[in-house]
C-alpha cells in the first residue's frame, strides 16, 4: 500500500494482523520484498512503500506514449455490451486524459467471480488509485484485467462454498464445448450454468442478501455468454458503481493496440525468455526461486487457433506455429494483418498490459510477484517503463465466534491448517489445571533422573543389571507417554465445547486444508455479509506490507 495511509479508527472489532512470515506457504521472495526489499533492488522498478518511488513510477508511465483515445473507446464499447454502470463509463473516460495513470490488476475469469483473493485484488487496486488521486492529486483509476486467453479450463469452472454445516461444496460450470481445448474466452456457457446457479442456491445457508445475489448471478451467467464475458459482468455489476474499470484482453478490437509487441518479440526472438531465464538464475543464486522457466528458442506468444499454439524458433528464421513451420516474414505480416491471432505468454502479457495502459502500479498475488522480478530486463527490451508491484492484500474473513476462539487462546491462524488433531491436542493440553500440568511435565525428568543413576549404582552389584535397570525406564517413559495421553483424552472428553470451537474455526479459515481466500468463492461471503463486505473490506485491508488480516463483517 501506499504508506501512511492515514485510516480512520473502524467502529467494529478491530482485525488481527499477522506478519506473513508467519506462514510456511509464504516464500521468501514474497516475504523478503515486503521486509527487506533492497534484497530484491535490482529486479523491480521501485519499492511500493516508499512516496518517491511512486512518484517517478507516476512519471514514467504519464510521459511514455500511447494510444490513450483508441484504448478509451475500445473500453467503453466492451462495457455498453456487458451493461456497465454509468460509474465504470465515467471511470474509464478518466484515460483519455494525458496525466492520467492506471493501477491495473487481473486474474482469470473465475466461475462467480472466482476465489476470495481475486476481490481482494481488485480491492487492493481500487484502494491504491483513491489514495492515488488524493496524495498526488492527479486522475487514477482502478483496471481490471481479465485474463481470458488461458485454456486451463480446470482452474476456473468451480466455485468453493461452505454449506450451513460449514462443510466445503462446490459448484461447478462443466464442460461446455471447447473447455479444455479453446481459450477461455471462447467457451460459451450452455445449459450447465443454470444447474450451477441452482446448486448455488441450494447450498449456500439462506440470508437477507440471497435473493438479490442470486438475481444478479442469472443476470450475469446465462447461457450462451462467453465466460470471461460472463465474467466482466458480474464485476461490472459489483464494483462498476464504486468506479472499478474492467477489461477484457480477448477483445478483437484491441489487439491491434499489441501489435507492435507481438511483431517485437517475433524480430527478437528468443530474446525475452533469455533475460527470464537469467533473471531467474540470478534470483536462484540469491536463495530464491524461479517461477517461469522458458525453455531455449522458445517464444513469449501463441497463436490462436482452436486452442493456443506455442511459437518456437526453427533456425534459419523460420518458426514453428503448432506442428506446422512458417518463415519468420511470414509470420510477421500474419501479427500485422491479423494480430487477434495472436496472444501473449505470462512473460509478454505485463508488456502489452503496460503497452496499453499507463500503468503506474500492478496489485500482484505472490505467485505473480516472482515472475514479474525475471522481467525488468524484458521491459527494457520493449522500451516499456515497468510499474511498481504492490502485493495484493490478503485476509481471512470469519464470525465472531471464531475471532473470539482465536484471540481467547491466542491461537495462530496458521496451525487450524493441519489436517490432524495435533493442534487441537496442544490447545487442550494448554487447558489442565496448573498442578495436573506442571507435574506431568516433570514427571518425566524425574524419572529420568533416579532411574539414570541407579543404573550407575547396580553395576557395582552385577554389571548386567544396568541393561535391565535402562530397560525399565524405557518401559517408565512409553507409560508415562500413555498416561499423558489417557489425560489428554480425559480432557478432550470434558471439553468438548473447545473442540467444536477450534473445528468451527478450521473450517472457516482452513476448506479442505487450503487457506480460506484461495478455496472460497467471494460469493459465499456476498451471501453471508451483503453489501457490508465491500465497505469492511474497503476500510480494513490497507496498510502495513506483509501483513495478513483476520477479520469478522
Amino acid at each position: 500500500m501506499l504508506p501512511h495511509s492515514g485510516l480512520s479508527t473502524l467502529p467494529t472489532t478491530a482485525p488481527l494482523r499477522i506478519d506473513i512470515r508467519r506462514f510456511p506457504w509464504i516464500r521468501r521472495l514474497a516475504a523478503d520484498y515486503a521486509f527487506d526489499y533492497t534484497r530484491l533492488t535490482d529486479f523491480f522498478a521501485g519499492n511500493p512503500a516508499e512516496p518517491d518511488e511512486w512518484a517517478a513510477a507516476i512519471g514514467r508511465a504519464q510521459r511514455h506514449l500511447r494510444q490513450r483515445n483508441l484504448l478509451t473507446d475500445i473500453l467503453q464499447a466492451q462495457q455498453r455490451a456487458r451493461g456497465a454502470p454509468a460509474e465504470a463509463l465515467a471511470a474509464t473516460a478518466v484515460l483519455r486524459d494525458p496525466q492520467s495513470v492506471a493501477i491495473v490488476t487481473g486474474q482469470q475469469a473465475g466461475l462467480f467471480g472466482g476465489p476470495l483473493f481475486t476481490l481482494l485484488k481488485a480491492l487492493t487496486a481500487m484502494r491504491l488509485a483513491e489514495e492515488v488521486r488524493t496524495r498526488y492529486r492527479i486522475p487514477a483509476v482502478a483496471v481490471f484485467w481479465i485474463d481470458a486467453e488461458d485454456h486451463d479450463w480446470s482452474e476456473v469452472r468451480s466455485c468453493g462454498l461452505l454449506d450451513a454445516e460449514l462443510a466445503f461444496r462446490a459448484a461447478d460450470a462443466g464442460t461446455p464445448a471447447g473447455a479444455d481445448v479453446s481459450p477461455v474466452a471462447r467457451v460459451q456457457l450452455d445449459a450447465t450454468i443454470s444447474d450451477a446457479v441452482e446448486a448455488l442456491a441450494a447450498t449456500l445457508p439462506p440470508t437477507e442478501f440471497t435473493a438479490d445475489l442470486l438475481d444478479g448471478l442469472r443476470r450475469a451467467y446465462q447461457p450462451g455468454l462467453g465466460m470471461a464475458d460472463a465474467f466482466g459482468r458480474w464485476l461490472d455489476a459489483l464494483l462498476g458503481p464504486r468506479g472499478l474499470v474492467v477489461y477484457d484482453a480477448s477483445d478483437a478490437a484491441a489487439k491491434p493496440l499489441a501489435a507492435q509487441v507481438f511483431a517485437r518479440e517475433i524480430e527478437s526472438a528468443g530474446e525475452t525468455s533469455r533475460r527470464a531465464r537469467e533473471a531467474g538464475a540470478r534470483l536462484e543464486a540469491l536463495g530464491y526461486h524461479a517461477q517461469a522457466t522458458p525453455q531455449e528458442g522458445s517464444l513469449a506468444l501463441f497463436h490462436l487457433n482452436d486452442s493456443r499454439e506455442p511459437i518456437r524458433q526453427a533456425g534459419n528464421g523460420a518458426f514453428t506455429v503448432g506442428d506446422r513451420t512458417l518463415p519468420g516474414n511470414d509470420l510477421l505480416t500474419r501479427v500485422h494483418q491479423s494480430p487477434t491471432e495472436f496472444s501473449p505468454s505470462v512473460l509478454l502479457r505485463p508488456i502489452v498490459q503496460d503497452t496499453i495502459f499507463p500503468t503506474a502500479c500492478y496489485v500482484s498475488g505472490p505467485s505473480e510477484l516472482a515472475y514479474l522480478g525475471q522481467l525488468k530486463h524484458v521491459y527494457e527490451l520493449f522500451g516499456v517503463p515497468m510499474p511498481l508491484i504492490a502485493q495484493r492484500a490478503t485476509a481471512t474473513i470469519v464470525d465472531a465466534n471464531t475471532m473470539r476462539f482465536l484471540t481467547r487462546h491466542d491461537f495462530p491462524l496458521e496451525s487450524l491448517r493441519a489436517r490432524d488433531e495435533a493442534a487441537l491436542n496442544e490447545l487442550l493440553g494448554h487447558q489442565l489445571p496448573p498442578d495436573v500440568d506442571r507435574e506431568l511435565e516433570q514427571l518425566p525428568h524425574v524419572i529420568d533422573a533416579h532411574l539414570a543413576r541407579l543404573a550407575t549404582a547396580v553395576t557395582s552389584i552385577d554389571a548386567t543389571l544396568e541393561g535391565a535397570t535402562r530397560s525399565t525406564l524405557g518401559r517408565m517413559q512409553d507409560d508415562v507417554k500413555k498416561l499423558q495421553a489417557k489425560i489428554i483424552q480425559a480432557a478432550k472428553r470434558k471439553d468438548e465445547t473447545l473442540r467444536r470451537q477450534f473445528q468451527h474455526a478450521q473450517a472457516q479459515a482452513f476448506p479442505e486444508g487450503e487457506p480460506q481466500e484461495r478455496a472460497l468463492g467471494f460469493v459465499y461471503f456476498l451471501n453471508k455479509y451483503g453489501p457490508a463486505l465491500i465497505d469492511r473490506l474497503s476500510e480494513v485491508l490497507p496498510g502495513t506490507h506483509g501483513t495478513h488480516h483476520v477479520l469478522s463483517v
